[in-house]
C-alpha cells in the first residue's frame, strides 16, 4: 500500500456525525442499529456495508471483470471472512445463499429496484419485498432507492412513506439511497453536483431515514447551471463531503465507492469522507471485482482507516 493513500487526516474540528446513544429511536430501531454499528466490521459505531445489489441494478456485466463474482456466494463469504457489519442485497440473493450464513453476516433487505434499461429520465424504483419480508427473514435494516428529482418522485415519496410507517411499526432502521435524477436535475448541475447530493441528503432526513447512502459530491464543467448560491460556490472535496453531511443533520451517512476506483483513490475517499462525519462507507465493486485474496486485503486497509474514527 503507498503509504500516501491514508496519510492521516484528523476529523475535522467541525465534523460531527451522529451518535447512536443521542439519538431518539424506538427500542427495536435501537437493537438493531447497535447490532449493525457495535456487533461487527471494527465494531466501534462505524459501518462497512458490502452491497450486492449491482446485479439489478447494472446487470451482469458488472462480474465479467472477476467472473467468480458472478456466484453470490463469493460476495457473501467476503462479507464473513471480512468481517463487514452487513451485506446488503435483494429477497432472492438473501433466501437462497444466506442459509449458511444466517447470524454470522448481518442483512440489509434491498425492497425496491429496477434495472438500467430503461432511460433514467423518469427514474422510479419500485417495491421487490416488503418491511414485513426483511422482519421475516432476519434482517437489521432495509435500503429504499429514492430518485431525488425524478418526474416520478410524487409515487416515489408515497412509495416510500409507506415503508417508512411500515418500518416504524417493526422497529426497523430504514436505509435510503438517495440518488438525484432525472433531466430537470441534468439542467441543473447533474446528478453529482453538490446542490444535487446536497438536496438529497436533506429530502433523505426529512423523509425520515435512519441513514442514508450518498456519493461523493463532484466538481464539473455544468456547475454554473447550478440554482444559486451553489454556482459560485467556492469549495473542495473536504468541504462538499462535510456539507452534505451537515445536510443530513441526525441521519447517519454512508458513502459509495462508486465504479472500481485504484487502491489509492479508495483509501483516500475512506478517509476523506469519514474524516468529514460520515458514519461508514459501502463498498461494493471496488471490494467485489477483485480476486477473493486483494478483497480481503483492501477490506483489510478500508477498516484500519476506519479504526481511527470511533464513536
Amino acid at each position: 500500500m503507498n503509504a500516501n493513500a491514508t496519510a492521516t487526516v484528523e476529523p475535522s474540528v467541525s465534523a460531527s456525525r451522529p451518535i447512536l446513544s443521542d439519538l431518539d429511536l424506538p427500542l427495536g430501531k435501537r437493537v438493531r442499529l447497535h447490532r449493525l454499528l457495535y456487533g461487527g466490521g471494527v465494531g466501534n459505531g462505524t459501518l462497512l456495508v458490502l452491497p450486492i445489489d449491482q446485479g439489478i441494478e447494472h446487470g451482469p456485466v458488472d462480474f465479467f471483470s472477476n467472473p467468480a463474482s458472478k456466484d453470490p456466494d463469493f460476495q457473501w463469504r467476503l462479507a464473513l471472512e471480512g468481517g463487514y457489519n452487513a451485506i446488503a442485497c435483494h429477497w432472492g440473493l438473501a433466501r437462497m445463499y444466506m442459509e449458511k450464513y444466517a447470524g454470522k453476516v448481518p442483512l440489509i433487505l434491498k425492497i425496491n429496484g429496477k434495472s438500467n434499461i430503461p432511460s433514467d429520465a423518469e427514474a422510479f424504483s419500485p417495491l421487490t419485498a416488503s418491511v414485513e419480508d426483511a422482519v421475516s427473514i432476519g434482517a437489521d435494516a432495509v435500503g429504499y432507492t429514492l430518485y431525488v428529482g425524478s418526474p416520478r418522485q410524487d409515487d416515489d415519496i408515497d412509495q416510500l412513506r409507506q415503508v417508512r410507517e411500515a418500518c416504524e411499526t417493526w422497529g426497523m432502521p430504514l436505509i435510503v439511497w438517495a440518488y438525484p435524477r432525472g433531466a430537470a436535475i441534468g439542467e441543473k448541475g447533474g446528478r453529482d453536483s453538490l446542490y444535487a447530493v446536497d438536496y438529497a441528503a436533506r429530502l433523505a432526513h426529512e423523509f425520515g431515514a435512519d441513514i442514508i447512502k450518498l456519493n461523493e459530491p463532484k466538481k464539473g464543467d455544468r456547475d454554473a447551471q447550478q440554482p444559486k448560491p451553489y454556482n459560485t460556490l467556492g469549495w473542495d472535496a473536504d468541504e462538499g463531503i462535510r456539507r452534505v453531511v451537515e445536510s443530513a443533520g441526525r441521519s447517519m451517512v454512508l458513502f459509495s465507492g462508486g465504479s472500481k476506483l485504484g487502491d489509492d483513490d479508495l483509501l483516500d475517499k475512506a478517509n476523506r469522507t469519514m474524516a468529514q462525519g460520515a458514519t461508514g462507507l459501502i463498498f461494493g465493486r471496488n471490494m467485489w471485482q477483485r480476486p477473493m485474496d486483494e478483497a480481503l486485503a483492501m477490506t483489510a486497509q478500508v477498516k484500519e482507516i476506519m479504526r481511527r474514527f470511533p464513536a
